[in-house]
């Protein structure tokens, strides 16, 4: 019994250094993989800094990127947009009207199955 107690120690040991030796590839790996994300990430950082000249790029303020943006922008016509605010604000009307008129059926429904009745045919 010594020896097959011995011979699963073996084993075990056996398995432990697989185990660490694939833990020290995995690793390895992973550092080799973070290098190349580091060096990818400082060729575009040099990218970045030089124009297609390659002399380095001016600096704007975000003011005048801002401001040329705008001027690029499509402006609505007044009528367009007078048009559009009575449009939406239709539709809400119309969305209330409908909530309450369902709201005031449950209710009515819900005192039909509480006390047998409706108390209250109207809307107030």
């Amino acid at each position: 019994m010594a020896k097959a107690d011995k011979n699963q120690q073996a084993e075990v040991e056996e398995q432990n250094v697989q185990e660490e030796q694939a833990l020290t590839e995995a690793q390895v790996k992973n550092q080799k993989r973070q290098e190349k994300l580091q060096q990818k990430k400082q060729a575009k950082a040099k990218e970045n800094k030089k124009d297609k000249k390659g002399e380095p790029k001016q600096k704007t303020s975000k003011g005048k990127e801002v401001v040329g943006e705008l001027k690029k922008v499509t402006w609505p016509t007044f009528g367009k947009v007078v048009k559009n605010t009575l449009l939406v604000i239709g539709i809400v009307l119309l969305a209330t009207v409908a909530l309450f008129v369902v709201d005031r059926l449950f209710s009515w429904i819900y005192q039909l199955l509480v006390s047998g009745t409706v108390t209250n045919w109207w809307f107030w």
